[in-house]
């Protein structure tokens, strides 16, 4: 089968489009012949060497994925060979004609989604809603900055915190984006290249700042994020480039709480509760993925590039 095979960390240009044998499914997993991957930017950090959840060399790279149970392997029960199901973590790398996943981790496919909109689902979807009320505890009647809301992960936090009864303001740098999150909901746009966008956001909520905070570049905006929080604020870095100096004091006159996280953390428990919520969602199309753009399978390293690029719009989906 073909696949892209990474046999050194570095730069796009490592991604290698191959001939690999086909995986097969052991006990307790399925095999999926894959109509569509989805990329994500934790995609390149593993890529690139120095994250915390590396893969060993020679691997495929890739997590979401979107196809049909091609095979099933012993002690699977619950799915049948021939349905359509998403995934967010594939075991043998999404990026590849077929991949292997435990069964448990292949989720439904509703008949009303596409193969490319279910490879937007498992890492950006899983992730917002983790980051909204696993991590932040976010409730109904809360106001909540999406910063960066145009890309894969704003998009789906956009959708799911408004869906929830939250006040969502979100931000993008380009018009186009700003017009997508609006279409996703949110109920202010904001454009975080202007010097001037927190001081709109203060006016926003008249001065008492935001509740929640879901951070995708904490080196730039984590220290001018603890300025806008309201009392008792959270903010959750999801996403991160570099270092950043913040003042403690912004945290201490709010009781202000910095949260990390990462999808590879959550429990297995916490994971059915985050997909039967992402398909009810989805079922009542109060939740749509929003496919950016749509590339083979060979150019994966302009995805790569892509996915890294200023001004994300919605998922990029590679195409075997």
């Amino acid at each position: 089968m073909k696949a892209i095979r990474v046999t050194q960390h570095g730069g796009p240009e490592v991604l290698k489009f191959d001939e690999v044998p086909r995986p097969k499914a052991g006990s307790g997993q399925v095999l999926i012949r894959v109509q569509a991957a989805g990329v994500n930017p934790v995609d390149t950090y593993i890529r690139a060497g120095g994250y915390g959840k590396n893969a060993e060399l020679p691997y495929t790279p890739g997590f979401d994925a979107a196809g049909v149970i091609e095979e099933i392997g012993p002690d699977v029960e619950g799915c049948d060979k021939g349905d359509r199901v998403y995934t967010g973590d594939t075991v043998t790398g999404a990026y590849a004609e077929y991949a292997v996943c435990e069964a448990d981790g292949a989720y439904s496919l509703p008949p009303n989604v596409s193969f490319a909109q279910g490879a937007a689902w498992g890492v950006p979807y899983a992730t917002a809603y983790r980051a909204l009320f696993h991590r932040a505890n976010a409730e109904a009647g809360e106001t909540v900055l999406v910063h960066g809301g145009s890309g894969g992960v704003g998009s789906a936090a956009t959708q799911i915190a408004r869906a929830a009864g939250l006040t969502v303001i979100a931000t993008s740098s380009t018009a186009e984006g700003r017009k997508l999150v609006e279409e996703n909901g949110a109920h202010y746009a904001l454009d975080h290249s202007s010097p001037s966008y927190l001081d709109e956001l203060m006016r926003l909520t008249e001065n008492q700042g935001v509740d929640v905070i879901l951070e995708m570049l904490s080196n730039v905006n984590l220290g001018k994020d603890l300025g806008v929080l309201s009392k008792f604020g959270r903010v959750v870095v999801i996403g991160s480039r570099g270092n950043v100096e913040i003042n403690p004091r912004d945290t201490m006159s709010r009781d202000a709480s910095i949260l990390g996280m990462t999808l590879f953390n959550a429990s297995q428990p916490e994971l059915q509760n985050i997909h039967a919520a992402i398909y009810a969602g989805l079922e009542n199309e109060s939740l749509k993925p929003v496919i950016g753009k749509e590339l083979p399978l060979s150019e994966a390293a302009e995805a790569h590039k892509a996915v890294m690029a200023s001004g994300a719009y919605g998922k990029i989906i590679l195409l075997p």
